[in-house]
């Protein structure tokens, strides 16, 4: 089967990035950029981002997640320990994350080191989570192959029982990540792909070098 796919084009053409006003602080110009999509009726889960690891067979893989929270730090998001990117992360911290906002025609791409949150920041962030979505930590046993007809609702249903009129506690193997920015750029689409991008690298002082790509 072929499907060609070279017609498809899309035209760049809602904003421009003026260098010289972009801020100095990466995680400040996020902070913009993200409030903006955020704000923006086009864009829809504008903390939606793409998480890309190594795995233990040397490629590298990438999913969708959502980002929880950014501070001066970095940008934190949950997942199972235990699941694929939770045991690549643990092995190989380096990590990039990725925004793709196509109503606003820009992109951040985020290289970093991923650390565990403290046990405080897991925990207060679990506490804050549906009691379905705290339930499913428990029960979902992420990206382990299981049989085809294992019932999870069932077996839900059968949790929900057990901690009945109790507080549900996080689980050991389910907490937090903070990616600790060493790379940020961001791109905004411009006609004839001659798009604006803007890298800001972490130097050995902790300032951040701020430069001009090519499109």
């Amino acid at each position: 089967m072929k499907q060609d796919l070279s017609y498809k084009r899309k035209v760049y053409e809602k904003q421009a990035m003026n260098f010289d006003s972009l801020r100095d602080n990466p995680i400040e110009q996020f902070r913009d950029w993200f409030v903006q999509a955020e704000e923006s009726d086009g864009v829809d889960e504008a903390n939606a981002m793409s998480v890309a690891t190594i795995g233990d067979d040397g490629f590298p893989r990438t999913r969708v997640v959502l980002l929880k929270r950014y501070t001066d730090e970095g940008f934190i998001f949950y997942t199972n320990y235990n699941s694929q990117k939770g045991k690549a992360l643990l092995e190989n911290p380096k990590v990039c994350i990725s925004f793709f906002w196509p109503f606003l025609e820009r992109q951040i791409i985020i290289k970093g080191i991923a650390e565990k949150t403290s046990d405080n920041t897991s925990d207060g962030y679990f506490e804050t989570r549906p009691r379905s979505s705290q339930l499913g930590a428990w029960l979902s046993d992420q990206s382990a192959v299981i049989d085809e007809n294992e019932d999870l609702a069932a077996e839900e249903i059968e949790l929900e029982k057990t901690y009945e009129g109790k507080e549900i506690p996080r689980p050991a193997h389910w907490g937090g990540f903070l990616v600790r920015p060493t790379e940020i750029e961001f791109w905004q689409g411009r006609p004839s792909r001659l798009h604006d991008r803007v890298r800001y690298v972490l130097q050995e002082d902790f300032d951040w070098k701020k430069e001009r790509l090519a499109p």
